[in-house]
């Protein structure tokens, strides 16, 4: 049966409790963190954080609010594609999660040079970045489909690993290309299309007459970058990855 209130719950209008009103109207906290919204509230936050993403692409609250609030078709092609693919649909039913409390970082220093773990670890040291700064889901209305872009945001230092693109800004436009062919999220194509507005001439040049057209031929290319189990690949060499994937050798 159904779990009456306790009195000392905010009761409505009507003397009912708040969490009664909101599931009798819809509105349910589907998971932890999460904030249920109509499509006009996901529109105006969709507007504002594009705003803000363009004017300061370093805000990642704004970058993450963007792709969840404009990623309402892109996401269940993702899971879609995990589903039917063995290794994805095994992620989706696991939910392995890349923070550091799961990362043997010890281990991961041991491996080969050239290593999948290796190389990983060591483009976190480099760029002094930390799997756990991604932010949880928050606006997707459904549980899997948050899972589904918190995986794709726990592997995104993966996918600079495996592009060999550092996390300057040249390096992350790079690489939110191939991510824009890979995933078709709106938010991966605002930053490809507006983020070389701040780049240099010198690597503008670079970026259209290189980089650009070989992240595009390898986002094209290559499978689903969402459908590799990599917390089980970390002994794989990187150039086995990339060729098992059809990702092209980095220019």
């Amino acid at each position: 049966g159904r779990v009456r209130p306790s009195h000392s719950e905010p009761r409505g209008r009507d003397g009912r409790g708040e969490e009664e009103e909101e599931e009798e109207e819809g509105w349910q906290q589907l998971y932890p963190g999460h904030i249920p919204t109509s499509p006009l509230q996901k529109a105006l936050l969709a507007a504002g954080s594009a705003v803000m993403a363009l004017y300061d692409p370093y805000r990642h609250d704004m970058v993450a609010v963007l792709g969840e609030t404009t990623g309402c078709l892109a996401l269940p092609n993702l899971r879609d594609k995990m589903k039917n693919h063995p290794e994805g649909y095994r992620i989706l039913q696991e939910r392995p999660r890349i923070r550091l409390s799961t990362l043997d970082v010890a281990r991961l220093q041991g491996l080969p040079e050239g290593s999948l773990g290796r190389e990983y670890v060591r483009f976190l040291e480099d760029n002094k970045v930390s799997p756990d700064t991604r932010m949880p889901p928050k606006f997707v209305d459904n549980e899997e489909l948050a899972y589904v872009i918190q995986r794709y945001r726990e592997v995104h230092d993966l996918m600079h690993t495996l592009l060999g693109m550092p996390t300057n800004m040249l390096g992350e436009v790079v690489v939110k290309w191939f991510e824009a062919i890979q995933t078709g999220l709106p938010m991966c194509v605002l930053g490809a299309a507006f983020g070389p507005a701040r780049l240099s001439t010198r690597k503008l040049q670079v970026l259209a007459t290189e980089l650009v057209p070989w992240a595009i031929r390898s986002g094209l290319n290559s499978s689903c970058v969402l459908n590799v189990y990599y917390e089980q690949r970390w002994e794989q060499p990187v150039e086995s990855l990339r060729e098992e994937l059809g990702i092209l050798p980095p220019p």
